[in-house]
């Protein structure tokens, strides 16, 4: 595939596939088989008005900015819920009611900072400050652990168990990496001091979280929020223990990716390796090993559908299982697929744009 198509097609899907809402919420994902969009999910369009971000960052196109700005309102005017004082998992209650989690907030008020960063409206900074005020006073619990689920309207803590989603854990660093952005935008030391607390927490609790079960179907889900916490790492990414577990992470999760790829295999985790080797080798964490990219990138490119429908041509299939590809064209692996092959080929090229501030 030619590179000028792939990004095209991939933003494509992004813009005009029918993800996104004319309100600005994004759908969890499009079912195929159904022919249907999951529920609006506030989270994923968190994921959305970054990947807008950087789709304008990259090619300059104002269409990309529109929707980056849509989804930012819809965060900061609908997902919001004053009554609440927080951002609900989606807008409607499900089997278990109104629920509201920890890691999804903070990929909301990312995605709100990334627009923010791009328009300089006051109302996305506005609106990030509160979720983020929202994460601290709501989810924190008596031993320091970020509760992942509360129960809404009574912030009660939703019980845990063997999910991962569903229990405390490394991952949660790349939500609280939330508040180091918040520290930056608004000069406010606080903010910071969560984010130290919750990175301390974070490399207590990596070393039990791989393998962390005996299916090996669990354990690729577990690589995507393993990657997570590697990804909240960055901004301490120049610190020696830091450093050192980026690379010992990375190495972890290649060998559990091709260990198990050939029964399960997810596209965000694979995306997820190619964007931490090529961001690891941008702030001289560790040099890009570009055989192994390389082979992640022939492999990601896979996941791409092309089809002559326009509700799935351009993005990125979910993943495969027992060699048969799953139903779902899915927003965040479009996202991180998008973003590990322009990186690449930018690296390639010589150069590119990994910052910190445009990880998706």
């Amino acid at each position: 595939m030619e590179d000028s198509q792939f990004l095209t097609r991939a933003g494509g899907w992004f813009a005009a596939s029918g993800i996104q809402e004319p309100g600005g919420g994004v759908a969890r994902y499009y079912r195929s088989d159904a022919e249907r969009n999951q529920a609006v999910s506030t989270e994923i369009t968190g994921y959305a008005a970054s990947t807008f971000v950087y789709l304008h960052a990259v090619t300059g196109e104002a269409r990309y900015l529109d929707r980056a700005v849509a989804a930012a309102r819809f965060l900061a005017r609908t997902a919001w819920r004053a009554d609440l004082r927080t951002v609900p998992f989606e807008l409607e209650p499900g089997p278990e009611g109104l629920l509201a989690y920890f890691f999804d907030c903070g990929i909301v008020a990312r995605g709100l900072l990334a627009v923010y960063r791009e328009t300089r409206e006051e109302e996305f900074l506005g609106a990030a400050r509160v979720v983020g005020e929202a994460m601290a006073r709501d989810f924190t619990a008596e031993d320091g652990e970020m509760h992942p689920i509360l129960k809404l309207p009574e912030n009660r803590p939703v019980a845990r168990d063997e999910r991962w989603s569903r229990s405390p854990g490394c991952y949660q660093l790349k939500s609280a990496m939330a508040w180091n952005d918040l520290a930056e935008a608004t000069g406010e030391a606080r903010y910071g001091a969560l984010y130290e607390r919750a990175l301390a927490r974070a490399l207590g609790a990596e070393a039990a979280f791989l393998p962390g079960h005996a299916d090996r179907a669990k354990v690729m889900d577990r690589l995507h929020a393993y990657c997570y916490f590697l990804e909240g790492l960055w901004p301490r990414a120049g610190e020696a223990r830091c450093a050192a577990v980026i690379r010992g992470g990375m190495d972890k999760v290649a060998r559990y990716w091709r260990e198990i790829a050939p029964q399960f295999e997810r596209s965000d985790v694979v995306a997820q390796l190619l964007r931490l080797r090529i961001y690891a080798d941008a702030v001289g964490v560790a040099p890009l090993d570009r055989a192994a990219a390389g082979q992640e990138a022939d492999r990601l490119a896979f996941y791409q559908v092309a089809s002559g429908d326009a509700r799935t041509d351009g993005g990125f299939s979910f993943g495969r299982k027992g060699g048969v590809p799953l139903p779902y064209v899915n927003p965040v692996s479009t996202a991180f697929a998008l973003q590990a092959l322009t990186l690449w080929r930018q690296a390639l090229a010589g150069g590119g744009q990994a910052h910190r501030h445009l990880l998706i």
